[in-house]
């Protein structure tokens, strides 16, 4: 099981600002020296040394999974403006994939968002097959095309689409288990179990983590225990958690140690806030990490924690 992050922004489509590029570029040219650029390898070492907010991006797109499994069926995970970016990838690699699965996990709009300027829907030799729990997920889609919202309505689309209610047995995609919980966010939201193998990945976006979840009980040990990636919500500190309780999402402490609770092999925080600059997410980074090292020294754990940022890669 392949899983490649195609937006990892939480709320709106956040776009690095010019002055934030010109940022970058300043701060980088000020610790160069000589030594620096003396050769090749001097210049790789040189970039690999400087810190994550400087030699990267968080990337400002929203909500979008690829997971890609070992018959290359192709699964992608919300709708969010990273959609468009994934689909560009696909033709850049010369990928032929004519089905397309996609699972929603609420209706938000920044997790639809990409959906209308997804090409695969226009194309009648496509089959785009959407998955969620909601019974009016068709309803509910098709309103999001509805003028003046969108000039372009639902039946323009050419591709054989089909929209399927999924229920609580699992569910079997090609070699694939999925299964379903729901999460606490306004409206509602799930996460999904995808389990290839001896592969589990968990995406637990939208998440507002509450005392119930931490609990050991048949239903969350089936769903979360051991799983080799989880990627959950983690958008605030504990201090943003605390004063923006009921607002649907966690904060990257709380995250952490429900992944501990659960032992967890790797946690990836995500859906981060629109309002943090990648200098600002480096730094939650940071402590998270000490947090989670300090919490395995404690526990006598082994939790690897990363923040998903946009065209990563993860394989299982």
């Amino acid at each position: 099981m392949q899983i490649r992050f195609w937006g990892v922004r939480g709320s709106c489509p956040t776009p690095l600002k010019p002055a934030e590029v010109t940022g970058k570029i300043s701060s980088i040219l000020q610790r160069i020296t000589p030594e620096d650029i003396a050769s090749p390898r001097a210049k790789e070492r040189f970039i690999a040394q400087l810190p994550l907010h400087l030699k990267s991006t968080t990337g400002g797109n929203t909500a979008c999974v690829e997971v890609r499994l070992e018959d290359n069926t192709l699964i992608i995970l919300d709708c969010g403006s990273g959609l468009r970016s994934l689909y560009d990838n696909l033709v850049s690699d010369g990928d032929q994939i004519r089905d397309y699965h996609i699972f929603l996990t609420h209706f938000h709009y920044d997790h639809l968002v990409g959906m209308p300027f997804f090409t695969p829907l226009y194309d009648k030799n496509n089959r785009v097959h959407f998955y969620s729990p909601y019974g009016k997920m068709e309803k509910i889609v098709r309103e999001y095309f509805r003028k003046p919202y969108h000039p372009v309505p639902f039946d323009a689309f050419q591709a054989q689409i089909e929209f399927n209610v999924i229920g609580r047995e699992s569910l079997w995609l090609g070699p694939a288990k999925i299964d379903w919980v729901k999460r606490n966010h306004p409206d509602g939201s799930v996460a999904y179990r995808i389990e290839e193998g001896k592969g589990v990945f968990i995406f637990s976006t939208d998440t507002e983590l509450e005392e119930k979840n931490f609990k050991k009980t048949r239903k969350n040990i089936s769903f979360f225990q051991d799983a080799d990636v989880l990627v959950m919500d983690g958008q605030y500190d504990l201090t943003e958690a605390i004063d923006k309780m009921t607002w649907g999402h966690s904060s990257y402490s709380m995250a952490v140690e429900f992944a501990q609770e659960f032992d967890i092999k790797k946690l990836m925080i995500y859906h981060h806030e629109p309002m943090n600059d990648d200098r600002q997410i480096d730094k939650y980074l940071k402590v998270a990490r000490t947090y989670t090292e300090m919490l395995n020294k404690k526990l006598g754990k082994k939790l690897i924690l990363d923040f998903a940022l946009e065209e990563g890669r993860i394989e299982l």
